[in-house]
């Protein structure tokens, strides 16, 4: 298990995190709608996964914007999914209100499988650690980043080279 921090304070993330080269797991989520969405459902895409605590602070929302502005520039061969344990309302509304229309909002807040199979599911808090994960067409992982201190930004040019190099 890791051991990242949150506003400096230490926290822990359960389960095994996943690793460049291995096959990404399976897992289940809602979207916005209350639609239940599987992983296998972006089958055949390259995937970028934005992982994040709660879309009401200012760190998540600039994370969302700028993947949203940035999912603009690629074309149907990659989907970018935004996923945190917020309800799928809080996901709704944020969206709406912002005009965040290039990622797919997805909550793991019911069943926490993301969280648990990708390990990023934070034991203390029972929120997500923020990252990023890439994912091939074929499902391997080629990039991911478990950001260290939970209040900071991902590496937003590392994952989107990452995502560039397999289209």
């Amino acid at each position: 298990m890791k051991t990242l921090t949150f506003g400096g304070n230490p926290v822990t993330l359960t389960n095994e995190q996943v690793e460049v080269g291995k096959k990404a797991p399976e897992f289940n989520a809602i979207d916005n709608t209350l639609k239940p969405v599987k992983f296998s459902d972006f089958k055949g895409k390259v995937k970028l996964i934005s992982v994040f605590p709660s879309i009401d602070t200012s760190v998540c929302s600039m994370q969302n914007h700028k993947f949203n502005n940035a999912a603009s520039n690629f074309d149907d061969k990659v989907t970018f999914i935004a996923i945190s344990n917020d309800l799928p309302f809080a996901l709704k509304r944020f969206c709406g209100a912002e005009g965040i229309s290039n990622l797919i909002t997805l909550s793991d807040y019911r069943d926490l499988e993301f969280g648990t199979n990708y390990g990023f599911l934070i034991k203390e808090l029972r929120l997500l650690a923020r990252g990023v994960v890439v994912i091939d067409s074929d499902d391997t992982i080629r990039y991911v980043e478990y950001v260290s201190e939970i209040a900071k930004e991902p590496n937003y040019d590392a994952a989107l080279s990452a995502v560039r190099e397999l289209i």
